[in-house]
């Protein structure tokens, strides 16, 4: 199906910025729509912010505003650009993508990679 590697992730004071990657490989003919979540300790996983095939977006309302999501098709490529970074953002941050083969629906995750915000 497809493989997922993230990137991006780090330490930054608060205010700071980061950029997430995430590069897809295998199948990525098949992709639909690619997002980021976030999961922090002893909480659940969140959707963060989401990009869909046509290019539509949406996220999570306590990023709204400061957070980016965009795609390099040509790269299978998707970024997640930080900005104001508050230390409720830190999480490990998770890349997923959704598509079709065939018949069947699939998703594929990432490793995660882990962002933390320092007051």
């Amino acid at each position: 199906q497809v493989q997922l590697v993230e990137s991006g992730g780090g330490l930054v004071q608060a205010g700071g910025s980061l950029r997430l990657s995430c590069v897809a490989s295998g199948s990525t003919f098949s992709i639909n729509s690619m997002a980021w979540y976030r999961q922090a300790p002893g909480k659940q996983r969140e959707l963060v912010a989401g990009i869909s095939g046509d290019g539509s977006t949406n996220y999570n309302e306590s990023v709204k505003g400061r957070f980016t999501i965009s795609r390099d098709n040509a790269k299978n490529t998707v970024y997640l650009q930080m900005n104001s970074l508050k230390p409720e953002d830190t999480a490990v941050y998770y890349c997923n993508v959704a598509g079709e083969i065939g018949w069947n629906e699939y998703e594929s995750w990432g490793q995660g990679t882990q962002v933390t915000v320092s007051s």
